[in-house]
């Protein structure tokens, strides 16, 4: 019997979870989006965190604020929480990281590298009245345009 492909939605969690350490930070396999709530609630470890941080060079950029923009978390508070990587973030900490991470995910998915998904982070997009889309991370309704654009470039409309 031939292989179920995964959905779209398992592809999307599965990159979202690496971005954060995978199996090594969670010790357990993160599956659904229900799953991934009560991971939320809990908080994720701080080693997520870490190692979202070490692993996307546009948050290690202190000049441009983007940790800030992104997870909602300073640059200070982050070196300070560096000192206690197993203390959990809050859940609202834990939400932004995680959707940061999707947001991230799938623009690799679209872009083709993480290296294009990060530029594209960076750069004004004519659908967001030219504002980049790391700047609209900050709010849910930036957060929603950013994800709206980006399911329009995976289907090849570009304004």
């Amino acid at each position: 019997m031939p292989r179920a492909e995964p959905s779209r939605d398992d592809v999307h969690i599965s990159r979202t979870v690496e971005l954060l350490g995978g199996r090594r930070t969670f010790h357990r396999a993160v599956r659904s989006r229900l799953e991934a709530h009560d991971l939320l609630q809990k908080g994720l470890p701080g080693h997520a965190l870490e190692h979202l941080v070490n692993y996307v060079g546009i948050l290690r950029t202190p000049r441009h604020g983007s940790l800030e923009k992104a997870v909602g978390i300073s640059i200070r508070t982050y070196q300070r929480r560096k000192d206690a990587p197993d203390r959990a973030l809050s859940p609202e900490q834990s939400g932004r990281a995680w959707k940061f991470a999707e947001i991230l995910g799938r623009a690799i998915g679209v872009f083709g590298s993480q290296a294009q998904a990060e530029a594209w982070l960076e750069q004004p997009a004519m659908a967001l009245d030219d504002r980049k889309p790391i700047d609209l991370l900050s709010t849910p309704a930036g957060v929603e345009s950013v994800e709206d654009h980006l399911t329009r470039l995976e289907y090849g409309v570009y304004t």
